[in-house]
C-alpha cells in the first residue's frame, strides 16, 4: 500500500458513511493534511450535506463540495438505455457511482495540487477495487492510500465499533443510513443497503427500512398515470418533467416510490469471489424501464435485441467489475447506439401498489406491425408509421 508522505496534502472521497469519516479521523491523527471532497449525487437533502460540510469544517478539515448530479443522472440515463444490471437484476447504481467520482473528482483533486488520494473502502471488496482501477485509468499519476488495508489504521479502529466511537466524539455528521452495523450507499439512480442482520438469509426483508421508498401495502388504494417519452433511445420527458436528465430522474423516482415500485432482495456474486444479501431501491429506473422495455419490442427484430440483451449483460458487469472504460464495454456501447439511436416515442404506465403495466405506447417512425384483423383477416402485417 501507498503510504501517505508528510505534509503531502492528500485528497479525501468523503461520503458522510462511517468508514470515510473514520479515515479522516484517522489522517488527522497521523497528522496528515487531508482536503475532503464531498460530492452531491443525490444521495442527500441539502440540510444533511450542510450538516456534513460544517462539522467536517469545525473538525478544522478543508471541504469542497462538487455538484454532480447532472453527471450522476447521465450516468443513470446509461444504465437504462444499456441495461447494464447485475446478479439477480438489480441496477448497477453503486458500480455506476463510482465511475462517476473517480472521474469527476480526480481532476479536481489534481488542479488543486492533490497528488495523493484516499477513500474510505473496506480492505478486498468491491469497491477499493473499483477506486484502484478508474484511478489508474483517469489520473495515472496520481497515488492512492487505502487506509483499510494498513496494519496503523486496522490497529486503530480494529472494528466499526471503534469508528463509530471515534466519530461520535469529534461530532462529525453521520449518514443516517450508516452505523457500526449498517451501510447504505445511496446516489440519484438508486440506494443499496446491507446491514449486520441482513447478512443472515432467514432475516425476512421487511425488517428493512427503506430510505426513500414506500412498501406496496402502504401506497394509496389510487392508481396513477404516467406517461414516459423516449427521444433517440433516451428519456425526453416523464410527465411533463422535462429532457433534464436530473429533472426526469428525480421525477421517476418520486412516482415509483410513491407506489412501492424499488425492491430488489439479491444474494450477488461479488468480484472477490464471495456471496452477499443486498437489497436495493431505484424506484425510478424499475419505473422506466417497463416504458423502454416496450420501446425495444417494438422498435427492434427478433435478431436486433437478441443482441441487445447479450451486450446488456456484458456491459452490467463490466460496470459491476470498474471496466466500464476498457475496450470491450466501448464496444458494446457502441453497438447499442446503433441498434437503438433512432428509437422513440411515448409509453402510458399505470402504477399500483408496486405494479407498472402497459397502458398504452405510441412509437416514432416505422415498425412492421402485424395488422391481419384490422386490414380484413387476408393480410398478417405491414409497415405503419405509429
Amino acid at each position: 500500500m501507498e503510504q501517505v508522505n508528510d505534509n503531502t496534502r492528500v485528497g479525501l472521497f468523503q461520503s458522510g458513511g462511517l468508514s470515510s469519516l473514520a479515515v479522516g479521523v484517522w489522517l488527522r491523527e497521523t497528522s496528515t493534511p487531508a482536503r475532503h471532497y464531498l460530492a452531491d449525487i443525490g444521495q442527500s437533502d441539502i440540510t444533511n450535506m450542510d450538516a456534513l460540510v460544517s462539522s467536517l469544517r469545525s473538525f478544522g478539515d478543508e471541504v469542497v463540495v462538487m455538484d454532480l448530479r447532472s453527471s450522476m443522472a447521465s450516468m443513470a440515463s446509461d444504465l437504462l438505455r444499456y441495461g447494464a444490471r447485475h446478479d439477480g437484476g438489480y441496477w448497477n447504481t453503486t458500480g455506476a457511482s463510482r465511475f462517476v467520482l473517480v472521474n469527476e473528482i480526480l481532476p479536481r483533486m489534481r488542479a488543486d495540487g492533490c497528488r495523493t488520494f484516499v477513500h474510505g473502502c473496506v480492505g478486498g471488496g468491491n469497491d477499493q477495487r473499483r477506486f484502484a482501477r478508474y484511478g489508474t485509468q483517469v489520473a495515472p499519476e496520481m497515488s492512492v492510500v487505502e487506509p483499510w488495508t494498513s496494519p496503523r489504521a486496522l490497529e486503530r479502529f480494529p472494528d466499526r465499533d471503534a469508528m463509530l466511537a471515534a466519530v461520535t466524539e469529534h461530532g462529525l455528521h453521520l449518514d443516517h443510513g450508516s452505523g457500526a452495523d449498517r451501510s447504505t450507499d445511496a446516489n440519484l439512480a438508486g440506494i443499496s443497503h446491507e446491514s449486520a442482520e441482513l447478512e443472515d438469509l432467514e432475516t425476512p426483508v421487511t425488517r428493512l427500512r427503506p430510505r426513500w421508498s414506500r412498501w406496496p401495502g402502504d401506497t394509496s388504494a389510487e392508481p396513477e398515470t404516467v406517461t414516459v417519452v423516449f427521444h433517440e433511445g433516451r428519456v425526453a420527458d416523464v410527465d411533463g418533467s422535462g429532457p433534464d436528465p436530473v429533472e426526469w430522474m428525480t421525477r421517476a423516482n418520486e412516482i415509483g416510490s410513491r407506489h412501492g415500485v424499488w425492491l430488489r432482495d439479491v444474494v450477488e456474486r461479488r468480484i472477490i469471489g464471495t456471496v452477499c444479501r443486498g437489497v436495493y431501491e431505484a424506484p425510478g429506473l424499475e419505473l422506466l424501464e417497463r416504458a423502454w422495455t416496450r420501446v425495444l419490442q417494438a422498435g427492434l427484430d427478433a435478431a436486433g435485441r437478441e443482441l441487445h440483451d447479450r451486450l446488456a449483460g456484458v456491459l452490467g458487469a463490466a460496470l459491476y467489475e470498474a471496466r466500464w472504460l476498457d475496450p470491450a464495454a466501448c464496444a458494446a456501447r457502441d453497438a447499442i447506439d446503433r441498434l437503438v439511436g433512432e428509437l422513440g416515442g411515448s409509453v402510458t404506465l399505470s402504477v399500483h401498489r408496486g405494479v407498472v403495466r402497459v397502458e398504452r405506447m405510441k412509437v416514432a417512425g416505422h415498425v412492421v406491425q402485424q395488422t391481419r384483423f384490422g386490414s380484413g383477416g387476408n393480410r398478417w402485417s405491414e409497415v405503419v408509421a405509429v
